[in-house]
């Protein structure tokens, strides 16, 4: 790469918005054909040096060198017809448009007055083959599964000859074989002269993808390695300004009394004839591959989703949750993986999602006693270090790990007996995440029984007391931390459960 010109070379880029430096003299190159990993914990200044390359912020200094001459985007289209396309967390896709509509969307082929048809699909035919995507062209979007809809993006960058392309936390919703095929296809648009960079807060992935690693802290840049010139340890380091001894903080509490007791637990086809139980002061860690039927376990103890057969216990005396809030009632509550659809009310106050739970024990007639619930809403955030300007910040303000103890926040006002955590930290920076773990060491030393989903074995491991699996609805085993490792756990989460 150094005898090469970069393909990108941002030279001392400085952003700033009302009240806020966001970025602060950074400086970033790209080589053709590389795959350049941008890290750093949310607020750090990634999206906006990415949303000034793409052209939908404008700097305030600095230079953008791309192709060998000067350019200043002042919108996203700009970028593209440039070269750079841009693969967002939150797929820029039009549901209900078939495959090619998406990819030609406004660079459509003409035939004379009519759209060529023909053609289009062809060419799509041509793109999916190269990225070795058995669909029909003419198939509606929504039919395809999340790592065939990142395809499509990719398929679109393609189709516009993108030079560049910026993947923005790309693997957040795909399983371990969809990475896999993702990573292949990386590789192989190396092998076309492609550069990439590459955003995630999995930091393995940096180092399974990337040629180098670029991180940044408060809005500068921090260091700029090669891969294989860093380790884990630095890089969190680096990215948090402070040594993480442990990256999961897992602490030793004393099993107490048993909390939940799940029978014969039965559910169609999705969940069959579950047992378990969880006592006071554990994390019961839930290990299977996408589609085990992990999320699918959580949301019927939750009473989300109807059972055809099976018993609950809490504390020893058998309980019927038909809905959530008989769930609420018997002291169950659910952090659900996707906290921005499922979790909060983005354009509400911070104080009104933590107290939504518990309003009516706060409502008298037509009247909400507001002093009550500020005192309710502080009292968790004090606890928490919430990092909240106010109680009225919109929650649509706050960075990701923020707003998931805003969530936890709401349901600790209800005063759970279990928690249930269905994927605790996706999406959320490293230094977020160990706040995280060490509030769930808080609530087990207070007696909660944690069940935790997670698709991160290593989160798995660091965390949980025991491991349950679950392969294809049914329980493969249960493992005693002591016993419990990555091969243990896949050999479960992939044997036949006939």
């Amino acid at each position: 790469m150094t005898n090469t010109a970069p393909l990108l070379d941002m030279r001392h880029i400085d952003k700033g918005f009302p009240g806020v430096r966001a970025l602060s003299d950074v400086s970033f190159d790209v080589y053709p054909g590389e795959v350049h990993t941008l890290v750093g914990e949310n607020g750090a200044g990634k999206s906006t040096l990415m949303k000034i390359l793409s052209g939908v912020y404008i700097r305030d200094s600095g230079e953008i060198i791309f192709k060998g001459r000067p350019v200043n985007f002042t919108n996203p289209r700009q970028a593209q017809e440039a070269g750079i396309a841009t693969i967002y967390q939150e797929l820029n896709l039009i549901p209900y448009l078939s495959v090619t509509e998406n990819i030609f969307l406004g660079s459509e082929l003409e035939r004379g007055v009519l759209l060529d048809w023909t053609k289009m699909h062809d060419r799509a035919r041509e793109l999916l083959g190269r990225l070795h995507l058995d669909v029909d062209p003419r198939t509606s979007v929504n039919r395809l599964g999340v790592g065939q809809q990142q395809m499509v993006e990719v398929a679109k960058a393609l189709h516009h000859k993108a030079d560049l392309i910026i993947m923005d936390e790309p693997t957040s919703a795909l399983s371990i074989r969809e990475i896999d095929d993702l990573f292949a296809i990386i590789r192989d648009l190396q092998a076309h002269n492609v550069a990439l960079i590459y955003i995630s807060h999995h930091l393995d992935e940096a180092f399974a993808i990337g040629d180098r690693i670029t991180v940044l802290r408060d809005g500068r840049l921090v260091a700029t390695e090669t891969t294989g010139a860093i380790n884990m340890e630095t890089l969190i380091r680096h990215m948090v300004g402070r040594d993480l001894s442990e990256q999961f903080p897992k602490e030793n509490v004393p099993r107490g009394a048993e909390v939940l007791r799940v029978e014969n637990l039965t559910q169609g086809t999705r969940l069959k004839q579950i047992n378990f139980n969880v006592y006071a002061g554990e994390i019961l860690g839930i290990a299977g591959l996408v589609g085990a039927g992990r999320t699918e376990l959580v949301r019927a103890l939750f009473g989300a989703d109807p059972v055809d057969a099976g018993r609950i216990f809490i504390e020893g005396k058998p309980v019927s949750i038909r809905s959530p809030q008989d769930a609420i009632a018997h002291g169950i509550a659910l952090l659900t993986e996707d906290r921005k659809q499922q979790g909060l009310i983005l354009q509400m106050t911070t104080r009104d999602n933590m107290t939504l739970s518990v309003l009516e024990k706060l409502t008298r007639g037509l009247f909400t006693n507001k002093r009550r619930e500020s005192d309710l809403a502080q009292r968790f955030i004090d606890s928490m270090a919430i990092k909240t300007p106010s109680q009225e910040q919109l929650v649509v303000n706050l960075s990701g790990g923020t707003q998931q103890k805003v969530v936890l926040g709401k349901w600790m006002a209800t005063q759970p007996k279990v928690l249930i955590f269905d994927e605790p930290t996706r999406g959320i920076d490293v230094g977020a995440k160990v706040e995280i773990y060490k509030l769930m060491n808080q609530l087990v030393r207070q007696g909660v029984a944690i069940l935790m989903v997670s698709s991160e074995l290593p989160e798995i491991l660091g965390m949980s007391d025991r491991v349950l699996i679950i392969r294809e609805g049914q329980l493969t085993g249960i493992l005693e931390r002591q016993d419990a490792s990555q091969e243990k756990i896949m050999a479960l989460a992939t044997a036949s459960t006939s």
